[in-house]
């Protein structure tokens, strides 16, 4: 008798864990946290159903790489390294991450993108107005 409450009590157990709500999906939302120093890597577009990118052209040649900072206060930075001494200019806005959306607003402009791909070594964007893909590594 003490066994078949062990095994009932188990059985129970193992069934709680094996289910799940459908509360509990992400809606194919990724769940990797937005927050961190991202460099300009790439940049492109689609044509057909192919990505077609390149090295990014605003990355001044002998610079740093150009970056996105998103902050946990919601805050946004923008880097450009620029000229002959690569004089770093910085440009600050904010960010807001509805989903899959990111809405980034930098220097008075605001830009609504698809969250492509986001992984601990990648943030990949796509301008929901012009379709640019725009490909940043950490």
């Amino acid at each position: 008798m003490k066994s078949r409450k062990i095994l009932f009590a188990l059985a129970l157990g193992l069934g709680m864990f094996a289910t799940s709500c459908s509360s509990d999906d992400n809606e194919g939302e990724t769940i990797v946290p937005i927050q961190g120093k991202y460099n300009l890597s790439k940049t492109g577009t689609m044509v057909g159903t192919e990505e077609v990118l390149i090295d990014a052209i605003e990355n001044a040649p002998g610079c740093t790489r150009d970056y996105l900072d998103l902050r946990l206060s919601n805050s946004a930075v923008y880097g450009d390294y620029d000229g002959s001494n690569c004089a770093l200019v910085e440009t600050t806005g904010t960010y807001v991450r509805s989903h899959n959306d990111l809405t980034v607003t930098i220097g008075g402009v605001t830009t609504t993108s698809d969250i492509m791909n986001l992984t601990n070594k990648e943030l990949k964007l796509k301008d929901k107005t012009t379709g640019l893909i725009t490909v940043y590594t950490r």
